[in-house]
């Protein structure tokens, strides 16, 4: 995950200068000649008026962060500040700032913050850390098994054990599987016991509040924020499922005698379904079927399987990251992106995954003349889900303010039936709680995927 490394003990103001900017980079300065004074007053009366329209046209919110870079720093004469010359979202936006002990160089890539009228530098990422999440991100693209039946291969294992590895010269009938590791038994029960079920849920199973905290808990302990867990609190028995997973492949290498360095050894087992389409999500076809074998896995296809679960997590972070970062010129291209995969169990206690998408959009009705409207971000959920009796469901839902709009997807003609009888107790339901619901409505099929598409000088697919 990019390293965000604080300039200061509190973040730099950045301001922007009137007058037209630059379409593309100029060439560098080294000295900047001093305005009169009159045109000093007269920038000065003008710049809220001025940096609010250049602020706007970017589509930035107030409060909203972004990533920025460097293209040009010019230094003035006193060599205190410097005017930088940023490439944000596909446009160049110069501004004023007081650099301090910040060293910033053209390339280099920040993260701003529109406070009011003013950008401030929030901080700066490590050096070529910006690519280097990109080629992170291709190098575990074709390594990914699905989180559903790897989670089912987990539990299975707790029932029938492992079989060793053959050894040189051994026959497969001479192997006879063995219990798990207790510490790999106890990882693997975790993970189990934290997973939300269906009942739990609900709204009706024991309050409002209880299936909110269920859904809170279930998307901090999804894996993606485990980094961020970590470093919060260090204890090794944080409930997380990539930490979980992390201990599981280190019981596994223990009873091997090996330790967790041989684990970059490893070759990851990957979903053929995840190798085709690496990027798409919400991932539009159903995983592949468990195998229907009751032979147990070998201590060397766990630890594989485990690996390419790690990958599929990791590729769901760096994702995530990539496409909050692109800077490109589309207007239609959301502020923020998060990628999550969110396990569950049914009640016949067969694990299943939920795939979630959220991103933050500006709100392009907002009156531009008018701050607060035009810093009014959108914010778009799309939940996949495959239920054994209802089938595939797709939920496309967008929250602004107080205004919430959703579209149900079904591929069944019975499902489809049954979620139109239930509309308007759902739209009652969310009158009640406040918002004003602009559009409801089911819909047979599934939406047409946008394809999370990477732009080439970002990512590699076949690297």
């Amino acid at each position: 995950m990019p390293n965000i490394k604080s300039p200061d003990t509190k973040p730099i103001a950045m301001k922007l200068p009137t007058g037209p900017q630059p379409t593309q980079p100029t060439a560098p300065s080294s000295t900047s000649q001093p305005s009169s004074t009159a045109a000093s007053q007269k920038a000065t009366a003008d710049l809220p008026a001025s940096a609010r329209q250049q602020l706007d046209a970017l589509q930035l919110a107030n409060r909203q962060t972004t990533l920025a870079r460097v293209a040009e720093v010019i230094i003035r004469q006193s060599g205190e500040r410097s005017e930088l010359l940023l490439d944000v979202r596909g446009k160049s936006l110069t501004v004023d700032a007081a650099i301090g002990n910040t060293r910033l160089q053209p390339g280099d890539w920040v993260k701003i913050m529109r406070a009011g009228n003013e950008l401030q530098l929030m901080g700066k990422l490590a050096p070529a850390q910006a690519p280097a999440v990109a080629k992170a991100l291709a190098q575990h693209l074709p390594w990914q098994q699905n989180l559903e039946s790897g989670l089912s291969r987990m539990l299975a294992s707790l029932n029938q054990g492992l079989k060793p590895d053959p050894s040189p010269g051994q026959l497969p009938s001479a192997r006879v599987a063995q219990p798990l590791p207790e510490a790999a038994r106890q990882s693997i029960q975790q993970v189990l016991a934290s997973l939300p079920t269906a009942t739990s849920l609900k709204p009706g199973s024991g309050g409002q509040e209880q299936p909110l905290q269920q859904v809170k808990q279930w998307i901090a302990e999804s894996g993606v924020f485990a980094e961020s867990r970590l470093a919060q609190n260090p204890s090794a028995n944080v409930p997380d499922l990539k930490l979980a997973i992390g201990r599981v492949i280190t019981a596994l290498l223990a009873q091997q005698g090996q330790g967790p360095e041989q684990f970059t050894r490893i070759t990851p087992l990957a979903s053929p379904e995840l190798v085709q389409a690496p990027l798409q999500f919400p991932q539009p076809v159903r995983p592949s079927p468990a195998p229907t074998s009751s032979e147990p896995t070998t201590v060397g296809q766990m630890l594989r399987l485990l690996a390419g679960m790690l990958n599929r997590i990791t590729v769901n972070q760096l994702h995530s990251q990539v496409l909050a970062a692109r800077s490109g010129g589309d207007a239609q291209a959301p502020l923020t992106t998060v990628l999550l995969e969110l396990p569950w169990v049914t009640p016949q206690n067969e694990p299943k995954v939920a795939q979630l998408r959220i991103d933050q959009h500006p709100d392009e009705r907002g009156d531009k003349r008018d701050p607060q409207k035009a810093a009014t971000s959108e914010w778009r959920l799309s939940l996949a889900m495959d239920l054994d009796d209802a089938g595939p469901l797709h939920f496309d839902v967008a929250l602004r303010q107080h205004s919430v709009s959703a579209r149900v997807w079904a591929d069944k003609q019975s499902t489809l039936r049954q979620v139109n009888e239930e509309l308007p107790l759902l739209r009652q339901s969310l009158t009640d709680l406040g918002l004003d619901v602009t559009e409801l409505e089911c819909r047979r099929g599934s939406p047409e995927g946008s394809v999370t598409r990477l732009e080439h000088r970002l990512v590699d697919t076949q690297a």
